[in-house]
């Protein structure tokens, strides 16, 4: 694609001049060994929306870093409430991203995984119905799911309880304490694009006019079966402490490795991310911080219960020239090791 707003790299080493997608794809890499990268954006005062949604707060240099993580993963997981809210769109790639993928021995769209303890979706969601390839929900054992459902996906039941009744959200849209979100966050296909082989994969989800499957998630924590975790990486349906419907994070990801999705991304929700840091499954996180204030109110990129604070050394800091940063910070490189060289100083 061609570069728009200049993007450089500031830290470890600086960079003279604008950074191409070759070198930001080297310099995000995949690794060598199963990994799983979060992605989000927050305002400079930690806010991660603006208005309720965090298309206010991306910019075109976090959108094109946000495609190209896309087009690095095996698999693109999201909360169910994040899927439905944000109108999630099927996980499609650029022609010249699908054309990279079949050159790194890759298949050519990433695998889209939804995390769900209510099964609270709607099978018709293009997410679903128009997939290149079949989507995976991860869900607990007594999850009853809708008609239709696993004529679409592949259900993996990972976790014990009967769910509740969760994905209710109170009338701001934000998840409640029980980390649920109600049917006004289900998404039908109005004002999208249907030319499917012209979607802009770096778009993000909450531009109405230019919506697509790259969209970036919000923060109304869309989140149902992976509110909160327990301390054995068990995300609960309802978000609280000891509820029934708890979906196996642990379980969860080894399913999917053993599917062949080594390479993970996440784009939440908050809960989510909240629930994978507590059971230690993070490796990597992707910040975009935006230069802006956005005042009180807004949530944090990340929710859920207390766990314990964990290291993760600072990797690269890139610097667009709208006075964006994109951070990145990863477990140590012995661990996980990222493919490619980074752009030489």
């Amino acid at each position: 694609m061609s570069v728009g707003t200049p993007i450089e790299r500031i830290w470890p080493a600086p960079v003279t001049g604008a950074l191409t997608d070759p070198q930001l794809t080297a310099l995000y890499g995949r690794t060598t060994g199963p990994h799983l990268r979060v992605n989000f954006v927050a305002s400079a005062d930690g806010a991660v929306t603006l208005d309720g949604y965090s298309a206010g707060l991306s910019g075109e240099p976090d959108k094109r870093v946000f495609g190209l993580l896309r087009m690095l993963c095996d698999g693109l997981v999201v909360a169910a409430g994040t899927l439905r809210h944000e109108r999630y769109r099927a996980v499609r790639l650029s022609p010249e991203r699908r054309a990279w993928r079949r050159e790194q021995g890759l298949a050519e769209f990433p695998t889209l995984v939804v995390v769900s303890g209510s099964l609270d979706l709607d099978p018709a969601q293009a997410a679903f119905a128009d997939a290149p390839v079949r989507p995976v929900v991860l869900t607990h054992a007594d999850a009853v799911p809708p008609p239709g459902l696993t004529d679409v996906a592949d259900v993996v039941r990972c976790g014990t309880g009967r769910p509740d009744d969760s994905d209710q959200t109170d009338d701001s849209g934000r998840a409640d304490d029980s980390g649920r979100a109600d049917d006004s966050g289900r998404a039908d296909d109005s004002g999208r694009p249907n030319d499917r082989d012209h979607v802009d994969d770096s778009a993000r989800p909450n531009d109405r006019d230019h919506v697509d499957d790259s969209a970036r998630p919000n923060d109304r924590d869309r989140v149902d079966g992976n509110g909160r975790a327990d301390d054995k990486g068990r995300a609960h349906d309802s978000g609280r402490a000891g509820a029934p419907g708890r979906v196996d994070l642990v379980a969860g990801l080894a399913e999917l490795r053993r599917r062949g999705l080594d390479q993970l991304l996440c784009e939440g929700g908050p809960h989510l991310f909240g629930a994978l840091t507590a059971a230690d499954l993070v490796d990597e996180l992707c910040l975009t911080v935006a230069p802006l204030l956005a005042g009180a109110g807004p949530g944090r990129i990340t929710a859920g219960d207390a766990s314990v604070p964990r290291h993760l050394p600072l990797r690269h800091v890139l610097a667009a020239a709208d006075g964006v940063l994109m951070l990145r910070y990863a477990r140590d490189l012995a661990e996980t090791p990222p493919a490619g060289s980074a752009p030489a100083a």
